[in-house]
């Protein structure tokens, strides 16, 4: 009974291990894009369909994020727009980390708001997970700043 108890503890505590998360915590601010195509739909007024690519730059992170490089597919309309994309980010180490993102937003109110997930990455991000969440604030310029969290397994000791 004794051996059995031990083992279970043993096994309640490797499983806590395994669940340990890592809060992520950064602030991003994005220059308007490098390029972009817009295709107008020709369905309704104001209903396109974009594809931008740009970069951001890290302004606050938990993580070591430096810098990042977007690319995305936008579909729009006058007060709201729905996206997917990557964001390539490099890390103060030189390594590369892969968020997948979708999200919504209306120009109009000049908001946006996203969900991600890492999808691996380079060197020591090669097998990187983790997901959250961002708010973003739309500048007229086509810039934004973006405040993001979420978690990532805990890195084994």
């Amino acid at each position: 009974m004794r051996k059995t108890l031990v083992v279970v503890i043993c096994a309640l505590g490797l499983a806590s291990l395994a669940m340990a998360q890592t809060k992520l915590e950064s602030k991003w601010h994005c220059d308007k894009p490098t390029t972009q195509q817009k295709l107008d739909v020709g369905d309704t007024a104001d209903h396109a369909y974009v594809i931008a690519q740009g970069n951001c730059t890290a302004t606050s992170s938990s993580a070591g994020e430096k810098a990042g490089t977007y690319t995305e597919f936008q579909e729009t309309w006058k007060s709201s727009f729905t996206n997917h994309g990557r964001l390539v980010v490099t890390m103060d180490n030189g390594d590369k980390t892969y968020y997948n993102y979708q999200g919504t937003g209306n120009p109009v109110k000049k908001s946006a708001m996203n969900k991600w997930k890492i999808g691996g990455g380079t060197g020591s991000h090669k097998t990187a997970a983790g997901s959250g969440s961002c708010e973003g604030k739309l500048a007229d310029d086509g810039s934004s700043d973006w405040t993001c969290t979420g978690s990532a397994p805990a890195a084994a000791k």
